[in-house]
C-alpha cells in the first residue's frame, strides 16, 4: 500500500541561512531514510559549497550535470536561467541506468548523490548559478522502474526561491540556526510560500513574448509543493531551542525538529570525512515528512473517489 511508503518519488528541498546547516540536514535526512529502505537520491543545488561528497564518505565530487545537459548559456552553453528562459529543461527525466557513472555516486549506504554543478571554476563573467537552479527545479529521477526521494540541497539565501526552484518540490524543509538572520530567512521563504499556494503569478515584465509569460504562469498556477516545514539545527540548550521556536512561532512556525551541536559532525565537515548518523533526533524530521506524506496520499485518493462519483 503506498500509504505505508509515503515518500516515495517525492521532492524534497533543503533550504536556509548560509551557514544554518542545510548540508548537514541533507546528508542526516538522506541516512535516515536511507536507513528506513527508501531508495534515495541527493542533488547537490548549491554552486559554491564544495564538501557534500566528503560527507557521505565519498572520494570525490561527480562530475557536473550542468555539463552533461550541454553547459551554461552564460559561457556558451545551453541551459538557461529560470528567470529570463522559463522552458522546460530538455530531457531532464532521468534514470540512473541510463545516465554515465561519472555522473552520479553511489555512498556505503546505498544512496546516489549528484551535482548540479559548482562555479569556482568557471571564470569572469559565469558569476550567476541560475542554470544550476533550472537543473534543480525540473530534474526528475528514477532507478529502474523505481521513483526514489530526492533531497535538494539548495544554495544559501532566498534566490534560488525567487527563481522559481519550490514549485517543483513536494515540501522544503527550511534550516534555522540560533540567529535573528536565520529565523527572518525562514519567516521570508515561508511567505514566499504562501504566495504560491495563493496562486498568485510570478514578476514577468521582462520577459521578450506572451508564450514565455503565458508558460511561466503556468509553472507557479500548477505548483506542486504542499508544505514548508521548519528544523532547528546547531542548538546547544533546551533553553535556546524554546527560544528560537518562541521567535518562529510569532510568526505561525512551529519547527518539525530540533537537532541539538554535535562537535562530531563540526570536525567531519573539517576534516573532510563522513558524517555518521548517530543524531536519535532526526527521526522527528522523518516522522513529520512520513505524515506529509500520508496527509498527500490521502488526499488524493479523496480527489480520485470524487472525480469517479462526478
Amino acid at each position: 500500500m503506498k500509504s505505508s511508503r509515503p515518500l516515495l518519488g517525492k521532492r524534497i528541498g533543503i533550504l536556509g541561512k548560509g551557514g544554518s546547516g542545510k548540508s548537514t540536514v541533507t546528508v542526516l535526512l538522506a541516512e535516515a531514510l536511507c536507513g528506513m529502505e527508501y531508495e534515495i537520491c541527493v542533488l547537490d543545488a548549491d554552486s559554491t559549497n564544495m564538501g557534500l561528497h566528503g560527507a557521505f564518505g565519498l572520494q570525490k565530487t561527480p562530475a557536473s550535470l550542468i555539463d552533461f545537459f550541454g553547459g551554461c548559456v552564460f559561457y556558451g552553453g545551453s541551459v538557461s536561467c529560470p528567470v529570463d528562459d522559463p522552458t522546460h529543461l530538455p530531457e531532464a527525466e532521468i534514470s540512473l541506468d541510463e545516465l554515465p557513472p561519472a555522473y552520479f555516486a553511489q555512498s556505503r549506504e546505498g544512496l546516489y548523490l549528484l551535482t548540479a554543478g559548482k562555479l569556482g571554476k568557471r571564470g569572469p563573467g559565469a558569476g550567476c548559478d541560475g542554470p544550476i537552479a533550472k537543473i534543480a527545479r525540473d530534474l526528475r529521477l528514477s532507478i529502474g522502474r523505481k521513483r526514489p526521494v530526492t533531497l535538494i540541497d539548495f544554495k544559501a539565501g532566498l534566490e534560488d526561491s525567487a527563481r522559481g526552484v519550490l514549485t517543483s518540490l513536494d515540501w522544503a524543509v527550511v534550516v534555522v540556526d540560533p540567529s535573528s538572520t536565520s529565523i527572518q530567512v525562514a519567516v521570508d521563504l515561508k511567505e514566499t510560500f504562501e504566495v504560491i499556494r495563493r496562486g498568485e503569478l510570478p514578476a514577468t515584465a521582462h520577459l521578450g513574448s506572451s508564450s514565455l509569460i503565458e508558460l511561466a504562469n503556468q509553472i507557479y498556477q500548477n505548483a506542486r509543493i504542499k508544505n514548508m516545514l521548519v528544523v532547528l539545527n546547531k542548538i546547544r540548550s533546551q533553553k535556546t531551542a524554546d527560544l528560537v521556536t518562541e521567535r518562529l512561532e510569532q510568526f505561525g512556525i512551529t519547527p518539525i525538529g530540533v537537532i541539538y551541536e554535535d562537535p562530531k559532525i563540526s570536525s567531519a565537515w573539517l576534516e573532510g570525512t563522513k558524517i555518521e548518523n548517530s543524531n536519535t533526533h532526526i527521526s522527528d524530521v522523518t516522522r513529520a515528512l512520513e505524515n506529509e506524506g500520508r496527509k498527500d496520499w490521502r488526499n488524493r485518493q479523496v480527489v480520485l473517489t470524487e472525480e469517479v462519483w462526478r
